[in-house]
């Protein structure tokens, strides 16, 4: 038995001596392999913080090349409307036309186009040749033409991330003191009515002054009213004029068409975030946001 227990001792021996080193190199092969994965990894990782970073820069350097252009271009043009000296009609609508095409989500143009407005209306009136006329008839046509395309595509991307209810007033007679069909809109959650109220016509500017009675949920106090009367046109833009609600929501009213017989309009419900660039969140507004988004998550 000794001698068999020997025999395979030594059998054993020589397995284990031969294994160590082809263990040893197993071994090391496993180590030079993880090491090569774990080099290969952090290689491209590192590049791929690299490429972020190179194209972070990249994109903020041309933000700040395009932002002093468009800083430039600004300051030019509006220096254009406050020169005491007379401009040329065609250059005011020019002018008021490029500002409003690059600058309609952070500027509040309805002044400028209702002083344009009324330099062409001055100019009409102080010379009544057909000539002049009719050109003074196609500057209003262009200003109005371009109020209505900065409307359409703010309401493009509001209708995207909000609701919105279409409403007709008819304008065959006097429409004063008329109540149009009320709504009531639903966004994240919240329910909110809305009622429109026509207060007056103006028929030669194409305005309407509107009443608009706003119901909102409160959680502590139940059902708020707010009330708000303006007037509406071609020339007020969602993203600019709109009214604050509950839980950073806005809300606005917008002119499509305007016609003896009718008159079409827009009310519009969408996140707080989608309003113009000049508007800030008010700091309980951001608190509430991110409140509710670390609910969302924990959810």
């Amino acid at each position: 038995m000794s001698e068999e227990t020997g025999k395979q001792r030594d059998r054993w021996d020589k397995i284990d001596i031969l294994m160590r080193p082809v263990g040893g190199l197993l071994t090391a092969m496993a180590i030079a392999l993880l090491g090569f994965i774990t080099s290969g990894a952090l290689n491209r990782r590192q590049a791929v913080e690299t490429n972020t970073r190179l194209y972070s820069e990249l994109m903020s350097r041309r933000e700040e090349s395009e932002s002093a252009l468009r800083k430039d271009m600004c300051v030019s043009i509006i220096a254009s409307f406050v020169d005491p000296r007379d401009n040329a009609l065609d250059a005011d609508v020019l002018n008021l036309e490029m500002l409003a095409y690059n600058f309609h989500e952070s500027l509040n143009l309805k002044p400028l186009f209702l002083e344009v407005r009324r330099r062409i209306l001055r100019a009409q009136a102080g010379s009544p040749a057909p000539a002049v006329v009719a050109q003074n008839d196609e500057y209003l046509e262009r200003i109005e033409r371009v109020g209505r395309e900065i409307v359409r595509r703010q309401m493009i991307v509001l209708e995207g991330v909000g609701r919105k209810v279409d409403r007709t007033i008819d304008l065959t007679a006097d429409p004063a003191g008329t109540t149009l069909e009320p709504a009531a809109l639903l966004l994240d959650g919240i329910e909110t009515s809305f009622s429109i109220d026509v207060l007056g016509v103006d028929r030669v500017n194409r305005e309407i002054r509107l009443g608009l009675s706003i119901e909102t949920p409160d959680p502590e106090l139940g059902r708020q009213t707010k009330m708000a009367a303006f007037t509406v046109s071609y020339f007020d833009f969602p993203m600019i004029d709109n009214t604050r609600l509950l839980a950073g929501q806005r809300c606005s009213v917008v002119l499509n068409n305007f016609s003896d017989h009718s008159a079409d309009i827009t009310l519009t419900l969408f996140p707080g975030t989608y309003a113009s660039l000049k508007e800030k969140p008010y700091y309980n507004e951001v608190i509430e946001s991110v409140l509710n988004a670390n609910k969302r998550l924990e959810h």
